[in-house]
């Protein structure tokens, strides 16, 4: 009997090095243009060609400008340099690049599901923390650093420490205007941001089956924000429509074959896990954060704890006790690969039809790639978002975070659909609440911390 984690990882551990550590074949290396021309050119540099060149993939995401009309030009001092640089030697690589200009670019964690570059029961890594994300559809996928970037590029290859095992089932169903959003959040206030340090964790049970495919990417993006390896989904009949048809999914009858493969990825009954932890549907609501862990989040009608860390209360203006909606605000910010994708934006947009964002707020949404963009155009969305007084941008991390140079103001205080509110990660100084992009949506409307519920139209 073995968990989907086991089956994925023995399937691919080419030696064992001693009893907590393999050398693990990797499928796919996704690189990005922030860590991408590092890993590149040190290859390079040491004369050491992209042992398979057609199973990676890189993107220009996080620093490219999100600006309409957008060229190399960034925001972040010296950023140009990074995608050059990452353009010449993804070139002389002979990798696939999404460039600037791509039809196919946008942030690496949206792009690779919605062009089936990660399959059920493959191993990905890239440079980046949220990799996780891809565990979603069935994959075995995390976050690395450069010098483990260029040896899986030059090997195929990676020694990897593995993790202990956690599952955490859902049962039940989520209530209407409750989101996969608010139910990461929930559990990541419940358990801590550590919660799951040192293990892979499976999400299960009746709520995560009954979750569509992109909201299961963002309960696994938020993997990483629980301290987790990675997060995964076992594959279904979700995850192969969603995938059917994509350009990278295999077609005609290895399509067949391989779901038939696929449909044995699941954990056996009777699998042993690590840690066990069982949540209620029921105990789930729309959520934020007040502070500037994600831990720190509380139910929208809730308070700031009266325990709250005084540096975390310092940061964000608040006090023990305070009633967390109802907080003004001056910023909103729908995107990232957490909530930028295509049923993101429209369930954000059904809240602001017809609506107009309030006096004073800085509004945005940055669709998470192309084929997002394209999509939510062809839907109108982009007119509902700019008559209610948003910016429409191109794709890419954008305000996500601070290392694009972009920034909201110092002691601003934003409501945001991002994975992070740590010190700044939106700006110097920038009070970041992390939150579903319905309840930034209706926060950007009343100008105030707001139960998305209130706006839904029946």
């Amino acid at each position: 009997m073995a968990s989907l984690f086991e089956k994925i990882w023995s399937h691919h551990v080419v030696a064992a090095i001693d009893d907590a550590t393999a050398l693990i074949a990797i499928d796919r290396v996704f690189l990005h243009e922030r860590t991408g021309s590092v890993a590149l050119k040190s290859l390079a540099e040491a004369g050491r060609p992209v042992v398979d060149p057609g199973r990676v993939f890189a993107t220009m995401d996080h620093i490219v400008s999100t600006r309409p009309g957008r060229g190399d030009a960034t925001e972040m001092p010296g950023g140009t340099a990074f995608i050059t640089e990452t353009r010449d030697a993804a070139r002389a690589a002979g990798i696939n690049l999404f460039d600037v200009t791509d039809r196919d670019q946008g942030i690496v964690h949206v792009v690779s599901p919605e062009l089936g570059i990660v399959l059920p029961g493959l191993t990905l890594v890239c440079p980046d923390s949220h990799t996780c994300t891809q565990g979603a559809m069935g994959a075995l996928a995390w976050g690395i650093g450069s010098t483990e970037a260029e040896h899986a590029l030059a090997t195929g290859t990676l020694r990897v420490t593995k993790p202990k095992t956690m599952r955490v089932t859902v049962e039940g169903r989520l209530a209407p205007g409750v989101t996969a959003k608010d139910l990461a959040l929930h559990l990541i206030a419940r358990f801590g941001a550590a919660g799951g340090v040192d293990h892979a964790v499976e999400y299960a049970g009746e709520a995560v089956r009954a979750l569509p495919m992109e909201a299961r990417l963002t309960l696994c993006n938020m993997a990483t924000e629980f301290g987790a390896f990675t997060g995964l989904i076992a594959p279904d009949a979700v995850t192969f429509d969603y995938l059917k048809g994509r350009r990278h999914a295999p077609a005609g009858a290895v399509w067949d074959a391989a779901v038939a493969q696929w449909q044995g990825l699941v954990s056996d009954n009777g699998s042993m896990f690590h840690v066990e932890h069982a949540i209620s549907a029921n105990e789930v609501v729309p959520m934020v954060s007040w502070g500037t862990s994600v831990q720190q989040s509380v139910a929208v009608d809730g308070r700031v704890p009266d325990d709250a860390a005084t540096r975390s209360l310092e940061y964000m203006g608040l006090e023990a006790g305070q009633a967390v909606a109802g907080l003004p605000v001056t910023g909103a910010f729908i995107g990232s690969c957490t909530n930028s994708r295509l049923s993101d934006l429209e369930r954000a947009a059904a809240i602001v039809r017809g609506r107009r964002v309030a006096d004073g707020v800085r509004a945005l949404v940055v669709p998470g790639s192309q084929a997002v963009k394209r999509a939510a155009e062809a839907a109108g969305l982009d007119r509902v978002f700019v008559e209610a007084g948003f910016e429409w941008r191109e794709s890419g991390c954008s305000l996500c975070f601070y290392a694009g140079g972009e920034s909201f103001g110092p002691r601003e205080r934003v409501i945001s659909s991002t994975n992070r509110n740590f010190e700044s990660r939106q700006g110097p100084g920038t009070r970041t609440h992390i939150a579903s992009p319905e309840t930034v949506a209706a926060s950007a409307i009343a100008g105030k911390i707001a139960d998305a519920r209130d706006y839904a139209r029946g």
